[in-house]
């Protein structure tokens, strides 16, 4: 699941309307949809409010964020799905 799909989830099950949440987020209704499309990624600092606003856990939120910054980075890469399995691979390796 994306950072997106996570905060229309909890926005719909809140009975939320996305412009509901634009206003306490601060940003704007036609932003908010691009962020649910995923076609945007929110600002980090926009976690901690949806946190709260939701009583979901920030580090959960968080995870998500980072894995969106993460598919930017390599989506349009020949070898991005490599180079994630080389970084998977060290990270393992300096957790031993």
């Amino acid at each position: 699941m994306t950072l997106g799909q996570k905060i229309k989830t909890l926005r719909e099950e809140a009975g939320m309307l996305q412009r509901q949440l634009a206003s306490i987020l601060q940003i704007g209704d036609a932003y908010l949809s691009k962020v649910e499309s995923d076609k945007k990624i929110l600002k980090r600092e926009h976690l901690k409010t949806l946190s709260t606003t939701f009583k979901y856990e920030y580090s959960e939120l968080e995870t998500l964020w980072i894995a969106n910054k993460v598919i930017e980075l390599v989506k349009d890469e020949k070898e991005g799905l490599g180079a994630l399995k080389v970084a998977e691979a060290e990270i393992k390796y300096e957790k031993k």
